[in-house]
This record gives structure tokens, C-alpha cells and sequence, in this order.
């Protein structure tokens, strides 16, 4: 019962900052952001000449809590290559975040925005988006939600914008 009123109080909440928002696209520029992190503050700033797989998430969201061994797994896997994870974290009560990671531990960066400003921002509209980045700050790719059977695809872009051959 809880999650199906948190979930609903945040698709009222995305819902709300959409109107006001237009949805990022691919080939434009990704918007700035300064977030309190597990450790300090991450700047956005900090990612220029990498590609980044940015996911957006909550704790009430399902799906996020099957994306978030995958993203391990592309952490893991591709961060020598020059791949950077990063998951910004859109619950208002860090509490909830941190209760999440605790069942759901993260090898990537976590940054948090309780008051969601990344999300009107970058125009987040379903939870999880994921947007990849590339090294010139450029958008290659905008994916809300996570199936199982979208992650050979998924994959298949990060080692694209990688440059790494198939």
C-alpha cells in the first residue's frame, strides 16, 4: 500500500513539473547540475569528455530496482573504458534512498535531489529515465523504464558511444 501511494505521489509530482518542462532530446546539450552526493557534492561539471549513463530513480519505483545490478554490471564492466554511471536519486526523504541502497547497493555515483529540480530540468517524465551522455555533453539517448530485454540493446549504445566495436 505504501509504495502504490508513494509511487502515486511522485507520478503526480513528475506529472506536475511537466508542463513546465519540455523532455530533453537527443543532440541537444544536458542541463548543469549540483547535487549532494553519498560523499560531497557531484558536479556535472566533473563528467565533460566522459560518457555517462544518467539514470533517474526513486525507491518506490520496481523497475529501478532491476536496473540497478545492470547498471553494476556496465559500471563494473565498462569504467575503465570511460564509462561513468551516475544514478540521481529523486526521493524527497534521503531516508528512503539510503533504505533502497541498503537492499540495492549501488557501485556507481548516487547523487540526491529531494526538491527535483534535475528532473524539471532535464524534462522526466517515467521513472527510471536513463539519458546517455556523450563525451561532448551531447545526448545520444533518452530510455524511460527498464525491462530485462532492453538490456543487450542498452548495452549495445554504451559500447557504441564507447567506441568499442560489437
Amino acid at each position: 500500500m505504501k509504495s502504490h501511494v508513494l509511487s502515486g505521489l511522485m507520478a503526480a509530482s513528475i506529472a506536475v513539473f511537466a508542463p513546465f518542462s519540455q523532455a530533453i532530446e537527443v543532440g541537444q546539450v544536458a542541463p548543469a547540475f549540483d547535487l549532494p552526493a553519498r560523499q560531497g557534492q557531484f558536479k556535472s561539471s566533473d563528467l565533460k569528455g566522459q560518457v555517462v549513463y544518467l539514470d533517474f530513480w526513486a525507491s518506490w519505483c520496481g523497475p529501478c530496482k532491476q536496473s540497478f545490478p545492470w547498471m553494476n554490471e556496465m559500471n563494473a564492466r565498462y569504467a575503465s573504458k570511460g564509462l561513468r554511471v551516475v544514478g540521481v536519486n529523486l526521493d524527497e526523504k534521503t531516508q528512503d534512498a539510503n533504505l533502497f541502497l541498503n537492499e540495492n547497493p549501488a557501485s556507481f555515483d548516487v547523487a540526491f535531489d529531494a526538491k527535483a529540480v534535475t528532473p524539471r530540468q532535464y524534462g522526466i517524465k517515467g521513472m527510471p529515465t536513463s539519458l546517455l551522455i556523450g563525451p561532448d555533453g551531447k545526448v545520444l539517448m533518452v530510455h524511460t523504464g527498464f525491462k530485462p530485454v532492453q538490456r543487450d540493446d542498452l548495452e549495445r549504445q554504451i559500447r557504441q558511444a564507447l567506441n568499442l566495436k560489437d
